[in-house]
């Protein structure tokens, strides 16, 4: 089940005010409303799901954690053994949540640094679970990484998602970056491709637990970093796409300015990032969903998402001409 990108975060104290509730399954249109920090489900949760960023960091844990062993911090390393095999079920049951890391002042500087913003067009019934796609993915999913994941993140891996979508008590919403590291790659100013065709994993999750689906698309989430040229073809690409078939992750060669000069640097650009929340679509639980049950529903997806496109776009300064190009 090819699943993107999935964070934890507490919604019950979120500091906006609570917001009506619809029926089950019912649509209402509203105001926007612009929100500072969080989507909010009243009582509920919100979980964002990491999937290249895992074959990444694993990579990453090993080298640091194999390199210790041959230096005198070699005890750092048995030390991290025992907390893992003490807390191997943690990343798979929902995380571990701390309310000291989600009020850390940090998010509140990055959040104006661009600025980022987030925008929700209809209402979420806090008594429904929800599977949201996330798009586009851009460098480093800031948007998405600001707007609902500052709690933290959990395991990318089916048992995760079936633990929080399992849940009885509604108020869940896992929020998966669809497009993950390929996605990535396509991620320059003015670029509106999409890797979403083939991705349906998200949508038989969907149908399998009769969790509604929500479409988000961050415009100018593609707008904060420059990227070497990659274009298909080129000896980049090639190096990028045989990178991730061979460990699931890969590396976009990025830049943006720096700390002192606008010319170069690996700061991303102070360019807004306005993450927009589309209504929900209501799905009915269908335990073992057919391949037809699956495509239907993700062609209904695909077009509620253009759709959430299409109306915003000329408020974030987004030409007339220019639409969504989902391969």
């Amino acid at each position: 089940m090819a699943l993107g990108e999935l964070c934890h975060q507490e919604l019950s104290d979120c500091p906006c005010p609570p917001q009506p509730s619809l029926g089950t399954g019912s649509i209402q249109r509203r105001t926007e409303n612009h929100l500072t920090s969080s989507l909010k489900l009243e009582g509920g949760q919100l979980r964002k799901r990491s999937g290249h960023s895992d074959a990444r960091n694993n990579l990453i844990c090993w080298v640091v954690f194999i390199g210790l062993l041959f230096t005198r911090f070699w005890l750092i390393s048995i030390l991290y053994v025992i907390w893992w095999y003490m807390d191997r079920d943690t990343p798979r049951q929902g995380g571990r949540q701390s309310a000291f890391l989600r009020h850390w002042t940090i998010w509140k500087y990055t959040k104006d640094y661009f600025p980022i913003s987030l925008v929700k067009t209809a209402e979420l019934d806090p008594s429904r679970n929800y599977v949201a796609g996330f798009h586009p993915h851009g460098v480093l999913a800031t948007g998405a990484f600001i707007n609902l994941c500052t709690d933290g993140l959990v395991s990318s891996d089916k048992e995760s998602a079936t633990h929080i979508l399992s849940r009885k008590v509604g108020g869940n919403l896992l929020s998966i970056v669809v497009g993950g590291v390929q996605e990535s790659l396509n991620a320059r100013p003015g670029a509106y491709k999409l890797v979403l065709r083939n991705r349906k994993g998200f949508i038989r999750l969907a149908l399998t637990h009769g969790a509604d689906l929500v479409p988000i698309f961050s415009f100018g989430e593609n707008d904060i970093y420059d990227q070497v040229e990659n274009s298909p073809g080129s000896w980049l690409r090639w190096f990028q796409d045989r990178l991730h078939k061979s460990i699931r992750g890969s590396i976009p060669l990025f830049y943006g300015r720096g700390v002192f000069q606008y010319s170069f640097g690996l700061m991303p650009y102070r360019r807004p990032i306005t993450t927009v929340v589309g209504k929900p679509i209501e799905v009915q639980k269908i335990p073992h969903p057919s391949q037809e049950e699956v495509d239907r529903l993700h062609q209904r997806y695909m077009k509620e998402l253009e759709n959430l496109f299409e109306a915003h776009k000329l408020k974030y300064n987004v030409p007339r001409d220019e639409h969504l190009e989902i391969c």
